[in-house]
């Protein structure tokens, strides 16, 4: 009996262990979606780039889908015409390559976007919460199955520890006498093996993480929506950011760069198509926060003239907005030089500003992160004087030696470049 029992456990945990494998082995389209595609591409609308739903049918094959991904510029340069038509339909912006990924990554990331469906007509907190337990579901999962392993590694224990016992009253053998857990040398070893393993684990990964804050949201002291300046009114980031390809700083408006369209627009009148929501889910007054603006630049809606002190002075105080991108003071980044030189789409550090309304910080703006975009991204070589003195590669283009040349080839990863 107890070795039927035996068998019957044995089975089980081989098969659990080979479903968590295989969970693992497969790849995650949506986690291989998250961390190469989303910051230009959504699932179900166009963003930088086309809503990418669908997009596998609309192609003339998966093999053209696969060399796209890799390399979409080798592609247009063939003359390949369905590749020029996409090139020129979203404004001659290349795709960065992705060579990196394997084909089964890539129907994998597919995979994913087809199963995405538009989000239900339910309110902001109970999308919220669904989104939070999508995402923390196989992390249970796997918690759980873990949990599950354990457990029935201790009972295989208890049924080898039986069988032996039975095996040697059988053969008259005297049984031998069962240490506590507590004292047995073994477990003791394998418990402070353990927990030196998690300790080392908690100090790197505590050392490695210390400074970052992806996904920081600090509440602001005016709610400003981007999705409804930069998405739904079309205004473009350099209006208000006007420094980001001119200088080093990308610039934070001051109110009276806001009231340059607040003057006239005095109240928010959006609420039935885009109702305002924090990221508690709490209802958001749009009229109120422009009311909050016009105090900091000093502004009397009723009069519509601005409020000068016994000197003509006008009343205005700066808005004190909670920085959210903070890079140590020993790294060097300059927003015009990708920007402008390197031509990079602010969604690619800052993700899909334009569908939010509350910023957070989208990248984790590591050091790895950095060095990996700089392996993968091609800088623009065509009609950039910025890169004129690379003779060499400009004739390994021309001559077809070369597809193009990425940040790492033009000295990117040295360490002077971020670090002075």
């Amino acid at each position: 009996m107890f070795r039927r029992i035996a068998q019957s456990i044995f089975t089980t945990v081989i098969a659990l262990f080979v479903f968590q494998v295989s969970s693992f082995a497969a790849p995650d389209g949506k986690a291989l979606f998250q961390s190469n595609c989303a910051s230009c591409h959504n699932p179900l609308k166009d963003a930088t780039g086309p809503a990418l739903k669908g997009a596998d049918a609309r192609v003339p094959s998966k093999e053209w889908l696969y060399d796209w991904v890799h390399n979409s510029q080798k592609l247009v340069a063939s003359g390949d015409k369905y590749a020029n038509d996409v090139y020129n339909k979203w404004g001659k912006i290349p795709m960065t390559p992705f060579p990196a990924l394997s084909n089964e990554d890539i129907d994998a990331i597919f995979t994913y976007v087809n199963s995405v469906e538009p989000p239900s007509a339910a309110g902001p907190a109970a999308g919220a919460t669904a989104t939070t337990e999508a995402k923390d579901g196989n992390a249970w999962l796997y918690t759980v199955i873990t949990l599950i392993l354990l457990v029935l590694a201790i009972i295989l224990w208890r049924v080898n520890s039986g069988l032996r016992k039975v095996a040697e009253q059988k053969e008259g053998l005297p049984s031998s006498e069962e240490i506590p857990l507590y004292r047995n040398k073994v477990f003791i070893a394998m418990g402070v093996i353990i927990l030196f393993i998690l300790a080392g684990y908690w100090l790197v990964n505590g050392a490695v993480e210390l400074g970052r804050q992806q996904n920081y949201q600090p509440e602001q002291p005016v709610f400003y929506s981007h999705k409804v300046h930069a998405g739904i009114n079309q205004i473009n980031c350099l209006y208000c950011h006007a420094g980001a390809e001119k200088s080093r700083q990308a610039m934070i408006p001051s109110p009276n760069m806001c009231m340059n369209c607040h003057k006239q627009i005095s109240e928010y009148t959006g609420d039935a198509d885009h109702p305002l929501y924090t990221a508690e889910g709490e209802r958001v007054d749009g009229t109120k926060e422009i009311q909050k603006l016009y105090k900091y630049a000093g502004w009397d809606p009723v009069k519509k003239d601005y409020i000068r002190d016994a000197n003509g002075n006008v009343k205005a105080t700066p808005v004190k907005w909670v920085k959210i991108h903070n890079l140590p003071d020993h790294v060097y980044f300059n927003h015009s030089q990708h920007v402008a030189v390197g031509k990079i789409a602010c969604q690619r550090c800052h993700g899909n500003i334009e569908e939010m309304d509350e910023v957070f910080q989208f990248a984790p703006l590591s050091m790895g992160w950095c060095v990996n975009c700089h392996r993968q991204t091609q800088v623009q070589f065509a009609e950039n004087n910025y890169y004129s003195i690379f003779e060499k590669y400009h004739n390994e283009i021309k001559t077809g030696q070369r597809d193009g040349v990425t940040v790492e080839e033009i000295g990117g990863l040295e360490c002077q470049k971020c670090h002075y």
